[in-house]
Parts: C-alpha cells; structure tokens; sequence
C-alpha cells in the first residue's frame, strides 16, 4: 500500500492505525468467505414458540424482576427517509407534465406505487401539513390539472429550497401517525413504547444512534413531545443519543484492491454499516437492552399485544439468564457429579442450541469444567423471529463453525454464497425472518458487564460493490451488529407474531393498518 504524510494524518484523525487500514485492504485481496449453511433454522429445529400460559408466565418472571434492573432500550436511528421516498423522487425525475397526463404516465410507466400513493394521499399522517405548505408555494394551485398538483405536492414535500425536504429527513423524525389532535413521529411512538414494558418507578431509559447533522432535530423533538408523552403515559424518560464513531469507518478500494482516492488525494472512507454500532452498545451500561430500529412502531391501539410479546422475550432472557448464572456459580466453585454435568449438557442442547462435542464425556473433569465456563459465560440475546414473506434482511440458519460443530446464527443473504446451488436451496428453505427484536443480557454472573467487542467475529463481515462518480469501487461492511457482531453470542430464537413486525421502508407503508388510527 503506497502511503503519503498526508495519508497518515488522515487515518490519525480517524481515529485508526496505518496497520488497521493496511488489514482492512488485505481483506479486500484475500476476500471474506462465504458462510456454511447446514439447515435453515424452523419451528422445533432452533425456534421455539411461546403458547399463551408461557406468555403470560414470561410476561411476569420479566415484570418480577425489573424494578432490580437497569433496562435501555436501544435504537438505530440514524437511518434517512431517502429510500422510503424511492419512487416519488424517480416520479419527480421523469414525469413532466406539460407533456402528457398523469393517467397517461402512470399507465405505460406501470407506476403502482404511485397508484398507491395517489389512492391513499389523504390518510397520510402529513397529508395536511404539506397541502398547506403546497398551496401558500403555488396560489393557482386549484387551477392545475391533476398531473401537476401531484408534481407540486410531492416536490414541496420531498425537495429543500421553500419545500419541506422531507426527502433529507432522518426516519424517526418524519410524520409516521395521525391522532385526533396530534402527529407523532416514529421518535415519539418509541417514547410510548418504552413506557409500555420498560419503564422501572415511571421512568424508562432509551438510547438513539443517531447521525450527527440530525442530533439536534432528535433533541428539540423531544423537547417539543416530551410534557405531552409524560403526562398521558405518566412516565418520564432518560434519553441518551451516540452518533456512529469515525474510526469504525472503513477504506474503500478501487478495482484492483488499492485504497480510492477522491479529487483531491485523500483516502475514501465509508460508514462501515450497523455493524459500527456494537461499539455504541458496549458503551450502554444497562443490565437488560431491548434493540429495536426506528421505523418499526405501531398506533397505540395495537400496543398491548406488542408489549405482552417484548415482556415475554425479556422473561424468557431472564429465566435462561438465571439458569445460566446458577450453573457458572456452582462450576467455578467445584466439578460437577456425572448427574450433574449430564443435566447441564442436557440444557446447553436443549435449551442453548448449543452442539456439544461428541466426546466430550471423554474430557477431563477439569477440561470439562473450563469448556462449560467457556461456553456459558458469554452475553446471551433473545431474538424475535417473524414467519418469511419476502422481505430482505437476515434469517435464522444451523452454520457450520471453525470447530466443524453446528451453530445457530442470524445470517444476512450478502455472507450466503448463492452460486452454490445446494446453499441457494437451504437460503431458500427459510421459514423466517429477523425483523430486529432483540433483548439483550449483558451483564455476566457476578454482576460485571461483558466488553461486547470480545465476542465479534471478525470474519463476518461482507463486501460489497459500490459506484462513486461513475467509477467502480468495492467498500467493506463490519460484521452486521446482530449478525458477526453477536456471533459469538448466547442465541436463543423465538416466533412472534407477524403483527408485531410492522416497518416502514416505503411511504405506502404509512396506509397500513398498523400505522392508520382509522382504517379507510
């Protein structure tokens, strides 16, 4: 790797070393191999389900033993709306219409999304605020065909420049509900959502990655909710924000693995994807994080049954939490007796998805001591997993792991390779979904919190080929934060309802059911 003065000033300022860049770029040469696929993980096979007596008992163990914790809730939201706006701004690129009418474009540009958008226009949460806003920019706006009032429209909302840039929003400070007398962001649902199953003596402990040009739209937007939510949830809120660290970027490289360089001689840098933010969360002193993304709310109406399932998550957390520590107590002190050490293999099997050695009756009682210590004491997640329909993102499989041993993990499509066509059909086997739920232990046995950055697989990151002013680039994404950024976590996999998984990646999104107050 050639270097300059000026190349080493810059990746100081970063925060990193010549030689973790110098690593990064060898990952580039060396490429990052494919994950093994054994199986997709199913019900009974890696998942399990809670039947309504366990719901209810879980939902209890976790409301016993929360006035005891510190619980956060975490969420990723430093996510921008461009994407949601995907369609409205090609709408805005290719329609023009002092050329042809809107019906005309809609129908050779087979544009349903815009179908959509235009059916549903008034149940939308802002539908109000930018009509206004569109008709005070253009006064003859009533005179305009129908074409370019929805030109006018969604310009207004999306574009700066006297418009309401909704197109440069971070997601959780967008409009998402409509109430009878108010308009709540996804910021703000989240705020009603923590009251509902992790406010300890009416307080409750969120934090938001945020991205730092939209941190203070995040702060005065609390500030702007914050009397409303707390009187109507009798609730107060601790609220902390963390922006992505710089030295989590990573370098990108031209085609021939050699660091981009832009206009003027410095080194390309990304964002190394939400795998960066393992480093927030290891800095979250918390006994118990729920970890939620930002775009993922409901109305209120629908919260109790999403707030019976996040207890019940967080119980069934607790419950193995408490087994776990009850054996790593009674190991470090003494051996176990051969019932006792067949009980406890019995669990990590069971219960752990753990695949223990064959021969591990053969061990020593000492080896056998310091495996069980190994293999327990380590942060434990319990992850929500929705039924499959479609959408991208990871999914629960068995991996083969460098020990030969199977190995229950969410995997992302990108870690898959899909030329081989025996790992295709297992990718394609998969019953479910991760739509981001997690509660997380993370705290060990005598009270001490884990450093999170111990358990990372650092091999399970992925690369991925980019375009930067017309030119091909390939950049490096970090381990996902609940993929290789928990691999070496204790998982435990559960079904949840699809109703508790409700995302908003589009705009048309906003006209379901979970997101409207009043269907229409």
């Amino acid at each position: 790797m050639k270097i300059t003065e000026a190349d080493i000033k810059q990746i100081k300022n970063k925060g990193l070393t010549v030689e973790h860049v110098a690593q990064q770029i060898e990952i580039f040469k060396n490429e990052i191999p494919f994950v093994t696929l054994r199986e997709a993980a199913r019900l009974n096979n890696g998942i399990t389900s809670f039947d309504t007596g366990e719901l209810l008992e879980l939902s209890k163990i976790y409301d016993r033993q929360i006035t005891k914790l510190h619980v956060v809730k975490f969420v990723p939201a430093s996510g921008a709306a461009t994407r949601m706006f995907k369609e409205l701004f090609k709408f805005l690129d290719n329609y023009d219409y002092t050329k042809e009418s809107l019906n005309s474009y809609l129908n050779h540009e087979k544009a349903t999304a815009i179908r959509l958008f235009l059916i549903g226009l008034e149940k939308l949460p802002f539908y109000k605020i930018v009509f206004e806003a569109t008709k005070k920019k253009h006064p003859r706006f009533d005179d305009y065909s129908e074409g370019e009032q929805l030109y006018a429209f969604v310009k207004t909302m999306l574009k700066n420049g006297g418009g309401l840039n909704y197109g440069g929003y971070p997601k959780g400070l967008l409009p998402f509900h409509k109430y009878k007398n108010t308009i709540t962001t996804a910021f703000g649902e989240h705020l009603h959502e923590a009251a509902s199953y992790t406010a300890i003596n009416g307080k409750a402990a969120l934090h938001f990655t945020v991205s730092k040009e939209h941190l203070l739209g995040f702060k005065n937007e609390f500030e702007r909710v914050r009397k409303i939510v707390e009187q109507k949830t009798k609730t107060t809120f601790e609220i902390s924000y963390s922006t992505q660290k710089e030295f989590t970027d990573t370098v990108a490289v031209d085609m021939e693995n050699n660091p981009f360089r832009l206009a003027d001689g410095s080194i390309l840098f990304r964002p190394g994807g939400h795998g960066a933010l393992i480093e927030n969360l290891n800095d979250i002193d918390g006994d118990l994080v729920f970890i939620k993304n930002i775009d993922n709310v409901v109305v209120r109406k629908y919260q109790d049954e999403l707030t019976i399932y996040k207890k019940a998550l967080a119980g069934k957390l607790l419950a193995i939490q408490n087994q776990v520590f009850s054996i790593l107590e009674t190991i470090e002190k003494e051996i176990p007796d051969e019932e006792e050490l067949l009980n406890i293999s019995t669990f990590l099997t069971e219960e752990l998805n753990i695949d223990m050695p064959v021969d591990f009756e053969k061990f020593s009682e000492k080896y056998k001591q310091e495996y069980l210590l190994e293999v327990l004491d380590r942060p434990i997640r319990v992850c929500g997993m929705v039924l499959n329909e479609g959408e991208p993102g990871g999914g629960p499989f068995w991996i083969k792991n460098e020990r030969g041993r199977s190995e229950l993990q969410i995997i992302e499509s990108a870690q898959i390779d899909k030329q081989d066509s025996r790992q295709h059909k297992i990718m394609q086997q998969a019953t479910h979904f991760n739509p981001v739920d997690l509660v997380c232990g993370m705290k060990n046995y005598k009270g001490e919190k884990f450093n999170l950055l111990n358990y990372v697989d650092p091999k399970s990151g992925f690369i991925t080929a980019k375009s930067i002013n017309g030119k091909q680039i390939k950049a490096l994404e970090l381990p996902g934060l609940w993929n290789g950024a928990m691999a070496k976590w204790i998982s435990i996999f559960i079904e949840v309802p699809l109703t508790t998984f409700n995302p908003v990646k589009t705009v048309n999104d906003l006209l379901k059911s979970a997101h409207q107050v009043e269907m229409f």
